[in-house]
């Protein structure tokens, strides 16, 4: 059985259908960018929100048998893109300029194995800052793997 994830989802609005869409096939297209190396899949996207799904693979894995914290950053960081970019005009230009990480808890390789599950959101938004935090789950058992604080400029 499946663990709930912690939803935040309930508390953002809807996005218009279509950017709903494209924001769906975000790192699915034929060019390979760093999200769908990672395996990275959107499950729902809204105004300043997003949940997306890292697949657990033995190609994450570092020497000691866990998923590399890299990975789990990655997942953490690129969350949030969706949740921020959510409002802006197609197009537009942003980027991660600070990041801060708590490592909670390891995903192990084996039979201990499972996907990891982040959500990002906007805590806040100025003209050219957003401010965003995240948080990745282990898909199987619901606990805490990490959280972020994130700061992304905007323009």
């Amino acid at each position: 059985m499946t663990a709930p994830v912690p939803a935040r989802a309930e508390a953002h609005e809807p996005l218009d259908p279509d950017v709903r869409a494209r924001w769906l096939r975000y790192g699915q297209g034929d060019e390979v960018i760093f999200p769908r190396l990672l395996g990275l899949r959107i499950e729902d996207v809204r105004v300043d929100y997003c949940r997306m799904r890292m697949p657990f693979s033995n190609e994450l894995l570092q020497a000691a048998g866990m998923v590399h914290g890299g990975a789990i950053a990655s997942l953490l960081d690129t969350v949030v893109v969706p949740a921020v970019g959510s409002i802006l005009p197609r197009g537009a230009v942003y980027a991660t300029v600070d990041m801060h990480i708590q490592f909670v808890r390891p995903i192990a390789g084996g039979d201990r194995a499972e996907d990891a599950v982040a959500e990002g959101w906007v805590v806040k938004r100025g003209r050219t800052t957003a401010f965003c935090e995240s948080e990745a789950h282990g898909a199987t058992s619901g606990k805490l793997l990490a959280k972020s604080v994130l700061t992304y400029t905007i323009g």
